[in-house]
């Protein structure tokens, strides 16, 4: 697919239309409360992976609504003092796998943590094993409409709250350093960490890779691939409640995430992507509130991105942060 959204000059200067809620910041500061209730109770147990330079703790802990959410955390072996961070989120469909499939940052000298992502896990890598207990109203096959009647009953909802507790879960661990923590992620990860970036305000840096949830707008009427399309096909079917539909998602836009930004910022887009057109992922680049902020562009990629050339870019850049 050659380009087929805006030019490169243009995306630097793109601004969304989406419209921030009201009452964005009592509707998260509320969730968050309300998750916190809860006892984290974050429980590492030690696994045998016959991995010998890294060690690995099956996580888990209390997400959104108590709810129980898996993790894996792998530390270099030999570990004995604080490491710095890196929280990584999942892209849409998948799950934790197993954890020789996560070697890098851990290999790097850094603690790493790897959430699983509720109810997902199925389409492809090696599985999760977090389940979402909470029942919805009539949505599209998929994640994307799961409780869009509301924005208290969105599917997001939960997934970002988990995204808070995991960051506090992996930071109770006393072999990490909650000082010198970064979120990371690709895709639907990419807009978690987003996400995180705007909810939790201390974190060292973050880098979302080829970001999706961002500029729910732009993003529904201008791809036919999914995940995006789900939000089209669902108000096929239910015709007029575009609007409504909309309202909620700008509850989980990461545009209105990214204007919270508090921490430096690696971004990367593909000018090939249909998954996330390049003009969303530069509607949250644009937006982010942090002076210190870069992008990769990959000008012949599509969803892939970067891949291991933006490994690479992160583990030079991350080297100021942590």
């Amino acid at each position: 697919m050659a380009l087929f959204d805006l030019p490169l000059d243009e995306l630097r200067e793109y601004r969304s239309a989406s419209i921030e809620p009201e009452d964005f910041d009592a509707f998260w500061s509320k969730t968050l409360q309300e998750a916190r209730q809860h006892d984290l109770d974050a429980r590492f147990e030690p696994v045998d992976t016959g991995l010998s330079t890294v060690q690995v703790f099956d996580v888990t802990f209390a997400g959104f609504g108590g709810h129980p959410v898996k993790g894996w955390l792998m530390l270099p072996a030999g570990a004995d003092g604080p490491l710095p961070l890196v929280v990584e989120f999942i892209g849409y469909g998948g799950g934790r796998g197993l954890p020789h499939e996560h070697l890098l940052w851990a290999s790097s000298g850094r603690a790493h943590f790897v959430m699983d992502t509720r109810g997902q896990g199925s389409a492809w890598g090696a599985g999760g094993g977090t389940a979402d207990p909470v029942g919805g109203a009539p949505a599209f096959p998929g994640f994307m409409t799961r409780g869009i009647d509301a924005p208290e009953n969105y599917y997001y909802r939960r997934v970002f709250t988990d995204a808070v507790r995991a960051v506090e879960a992996a930071r109770s661990h006393p072999l990490t350093d909650a000082t010198r923590t970064v979120a990371i992620g690709a895709s639907q990860g990419g807009g978690i960490t987003i996400a995180m970036g705007g909810l939790v305000p201390d974190l060292a840096a973050i880098a979302p890779d080829v970001p999706f949830l961002c500029d729910y707008p732009r993003a529904a009427t201008l791809t036919d691939r999914h995940p995006y399309r789900e939000i089209g096909l669902y108000l096929k079917t239910h015709r007029g409640r575009a609007a409504d539909a909309l309202r909620t998602l700008s509850y989980f836009d990461a545009v209105h995430f990214a204007a919270r930004g508090r921490a430096p910022a690696l971004f990367s887009a593909a000018l090939e992507d249909q998954t996330c057109p390049p003009s969303t992922v530069f509607a949250a680049f644009n937006a982010w509130s942090h002076e210190d902020k870069e992008i990769e562009v990959y000008d012949f990629n599509d969803h892939e991105g970067g891949g291991p050339f933006q490994e690479a870019a992160k583990l030079r850049w991350m080297r100021s942060y942590i």
